[in-house]
């Protein structure tokens, strides 16, 4: 059955894929606002991507590794010219306003760095050993973290550092080098507490360790959210129900607490739901990975389990409280056209790149 469709397209990973946009759109069409015509816009590139790209010859260009440098070089201008021209949404300068859509150029370089680092540690994890290779894919991704900071960003920023130190844990790295890693996390941490986070950052954070506190203020929004999951139920509300999201008492309903939207209105059994898909979603993000015939695949497989692993890990921990509200959203269930398009980017070059066979 070699060359079938099915040697292309992972039919499991696009039904886990297409059950988690299902369950964002529920949500967005749910609050009766335009905000799901916009996606189901932005989700036709998006499909594109994830059916269209396996079928591209993209192990060719696997030998002119110049073609993913240049695209993170275009993804860093395009990060430098945000901050000069971009809006202030938010109190961030993150999107580039085109007409009634926006793109946020630091979405893509989630891609960008994904990809880069990829080819670097494919050639490069003989010699992870050596501090010249650390520190070379280090500079890789501080410079878009300083960047995306500077917006601020402080979610984005972290899922940036965060890929880099996965691709040092996942590729052999020494126990030596692995301490001078934490060093450097250590110092960035010190310097972006004190020099660069804003103070509503920081009292987000901080906020973390009394949770009780100024429930109309830095707290608003965690409580909200729990009262919104646990109002649901086992079953939830049913749809269009959701009254915290609905009546504008669960603030950012759409991005950063849809997971708690959703459960309101689907309740326990659709959270586990959606926790299952996702789940599943990241397995054969690795099977696909590890069936791959060359070290890029592995690497860019794995890269892509750490984005989406951090996004979860981060988006349910501040919609349950168990983490400081940071700003990261829920990869292909949030709102927002660029997050998608990054993660269907990565999900269709991990399919090309895969040499699985179809067994039946």
């Amino acid at each position: 059955m070699r060359g079938t469709i099915g040697t292309k397209l992972d039919l499991k990973l696009l039904l886990s894929a297409g059950a988690l946009i299902l369950m964002g759109l529920l949500v967005l069409v749910s609050s009766g606002e335009d905000l799901a015509t916009k996606q189901l816009i932005w989700l036709i590139p998006a499909v594109f991507l994830l059916t269209g790209l396996p079928f591209l010859n993209i192990k060719a260009l696997l030998s002119y590794r110049w073609i993913f440098s240049s695209f993170y070089f275009l993804i860093l201008i395009l990060l430098i010219i945000t901050y000069f021209i971009a809006p202030t949404i938010g109190g961030a300068k993150s999107w580039i306003t085109l007409g009634s859509f926006q793109i946020q150029p630091s979405e893509f370089m989630k891609a960008a760095l994904i990809i880069l680092l990829s080819s670097f540690f494919a050639v490069k994890h003989v010699a992870i050993g050596r501090l010249r290779i650390i520190l070379s894919s280090l500079i890789y991704a501080l410079i878009p973290f300083i960047l995306i900071l500077l917006q601020p960003d402080l979610g984005t920023a972290l899922v940036i550092f965060g890929i880099w130190f996965g691709f040092l844990l996942v590729s052999g790295i020494k126990r030596k080098h692995l301490l001078i890693a934490l060093l450097i996390l250590v110092v960035v941490g010190f310097v972006g507490w004190n020099f660069v986070l804003e103070k509503y950052q920081k009292a987000r954070i901080a906020a973390l360790f009394s949770p009780e506190t100024d429930p109309l203020g830095i707290n608003y929004s965690t409580i909200q959210s729990k009262i919104a999951i646990g109002s649901g139920g086992i079953w939830g509300k049913g749809f269009g129900q959701g009254t915290q999201a609905h009546l504008g008492f669960l603030p950012a309903a759409h991005t950063d607490f849809i997971f708690s939207a959703f459960v309101e209105e689907w309740g326990l059994v659709g959270g586990i739901l959606l926790l299952f898909a996702f789940g599943y979603l990241v397995y054969r993000t690795l099977v696909l990975g590890m069936e791959s015939g060359n070290n890029f695949g592995r690497f860019l497989s794995l890269g892509t389990a750490l984005m989406l692993l951090i996004h979860f890990v981060i988006n349910i921990g501040s919609a349950t409280g168990m983490l400081p509200v940071i700003g990261v959203g829920l990869p292909l269930v949030s709102y927002g056209g660029s997050n998608l398009l990054t993660t269907a980017l990565l999900l269709g070059i991990i399919q090309g790149v895969s040499d699985r066979k179809v067994r039946g």
